[in-house]
C-alpha cells in the first residue's frame, strides 16, 4: 500500500517500514542418515507478522559432511508453517570418493497469507552415512505490508 502526499501515517505503518531479520544456526547436534524429513535440531524460527501477505526472504546452509561413501542424495528444505516452500538444497556425493563435504546453499521469497505467528525451519532427507553438521543455519527477513 502506498504512501500518498498529506495521508496521515500511523505508528504501526511506520514500524511495518522496517524489515525485520532473524538468524537460527549452529544446531545443537549432527544429524546422521538415514533419515527423511527431519528436525534440524535448533534450526527453528519463530516470528510474527502484523499483517496479511508479508513477503519472506530465507537464506538456508546445510553442512553435509558424509563418512563413508554415499549412494543416494541428501537434501535439506525450508517449511513454513510445517509446509516445505520452494527449492531444495541438494547435496550428491561423487562416485568413489571419499572425503567429500560440502555446505549446501538455497533461497527462497515466499508470501505469508496470514497475519499471526508463525515459525521457520530447516527440514532435511539424510541418506545412509551422511551427516548434517552442527554449522548448518536459517538466515530470514520479513518485510511487512504498510
Amino acid at each position: 500500500m502506498p504512501i500518498f502526499s498529506g495521508q496521515k501515517v500511523t505508528a504501526g505503518q511506520l514500524n511495518r517500514l522496517q524489515p525485520t531479520t532473524y538468524r537460527a544456526g549452529t544446531q545443537t547436534v549432527a544429524l546422521t542418515g538415514p533419515l527423511t524429513n527431519a528436525d534440524a535440531p535448533g534450526i527453528s524460527i519463530a516470528f510474527t507478522t502484523q499483517t496479511a501477505g508479508a513477503v519472506v526472504a530465507a537464506t538456508i546452509v546445510c553442512d553435509f559432511d558424509p563418512t563413508t561413501t554415499i549412494g543416494g542424495l541428501s537434501s535439506g528444505r525450508l517449511f513454513i508453517d510445517g509446509v516445505g516452500v520452494g527449492e531444495f538444497a541438494v547435496y550428491q556425493q561423487g562416485p568413489g570418493t571419499t572425503g567429500d563435504r560440502g555446505s549446501t546453499p538455497q533461497t527462497y521469497r515466499e508470501v505469508i497469507p496470514t497475519a499471526g505467528t508463525h515459525t521457520a525451519k530447516l527440514v532435511v532427507t539424510l541418506a545412509t552415512g551422511m551427516n548434517l553438521n552442527v554449522y548448518s543455519s536459517v538466515l530470514l527477513t520479513v518485510y511487512e505490508a504498510v
